[in-house]
């Protein structure tokens, strides 16, 4: 007996890039039993029926959780979500893998698939790029391992848990959602097992359109895991002070001579003002919607 899967996509602004993802879900050799696309309005889709026809389009407030949610309402006729990025390429088989790994393993409550190619660490890809690296792969291979946390870019989950915990995705982590991918697959770790899939395979092509300014994404990087870390659901404070630490030296480095395709300077300088923020007892990730 089967499961029922659904491909959930949040987007915003990419309606090029989104129907390019859409079509390359065509190619699945296990056809997705539903596809659920959603947007913050409805520029954000335009064209997408040309790519899926029996698609469904919502429409929610803007942000990254709040989309993911909206999906997750939607899609209450499924065992399980598969959410990509809207610039996400699957391999044909990525969704027949998650089926085969989520029947053979019943405790497996988060898989992530492999990425070959991820165009977010560089100036990004194309989708002709993606396709050619997909087109490269001959040998699919069955194994999985464990992981703390699914990637944001291509993750599946399992419902039942989810829904017999009330489990969602933080809310108050506006737009990009930074570290909300990780907040979630921690809370589901509590029911079962978090787990790499490396027959499941994709591009990520990273398209640098649309994407959070550099001054909001820098305070998130601060106040997103310091909050996450304050839940008691699995985020370590000492992964937060890591991953602060990380992203300030980083962006501390490059500053001076930023990547053309990356706003170090805005980056941080949010870094700082979230720092100032924490000093004075007033950061909440929601600030970035003020700045």
């Amino acid at each position: 007996m089967g499961i029922r899967i659904a491909v959930g996509i949040p987007t915003v602004g990419r309606a090029g890039i989104l129907s390019e993802t859409l079509r390359e879900l065509g190619r699945q050799t296990r056809r997705p039993d539903r596809i659920i696309v959603c947007g913050a309005k409805p520029t954000d889709m335009t064209g997408f029926r040309e790519a899926a026809p029996d698609a469904a389009a919502l429409i929610s407030k803007p942000g990254l959780p709040r989309q993911r949610n909206a999906i997750i309402d939607a899609a209450d006729d499924v065992d399980a979500i598969v959410f990509f990025d809207d610039d996400f390429l699957p391999h044909a088989e990525y969704l027949a893998e998650v089926e085969r790994q989520l029947l053979e393993n019943p405790d497996i409550v988060v898989a992530t698939g492999k990425v070959l190619a991820d165009g977010i660490n560089g100036p990004g890809l194309s989708p002709a790029e993606g396709r050619e690296i997909l087109s490269a792969i001959s040998l699919i291979e069955h194994s999985i391992q464990p992981v703390f946390t699914g990637y944001g870019c291509n993750f599946a989950v399992r419902l039942a848990p989810m829904r017999a915990h009330g489990l969602r995705f933080d809310e108050r982590l506006p737009l990009y959602g930074w570290q909300e991918d990780v907040d979630f697959c921690r809370c589901l770790a509590a029911y079962g097992q978090v787990c790499l899939l490396n027959g499941a395979q994709g591009v990520h092509l990273g398209v640098k359109l649309s994407r959070s300014p550099g001054l909001k994404l820098g305070y998130s990087q601060v106040a997103n895991p310091l909050y996450l870390s304050t839940k008691r659901r699995g985020y370590p404070l000492g992964r937060a002070i890591t991953h602060v630490a990380c992203n300030f030296a980083m962006n501390l480095l490059r500053a001076l001579r930023p990547e053309p395709y990356v706003d170090r300077r805005g980056r941080l300088q949010g870094n700082i003002l979230a720092m100032q923020d924490l000093l004075l007892g007033r950061m909440i990730p929601e600030r970035i919607l003020e700045l």
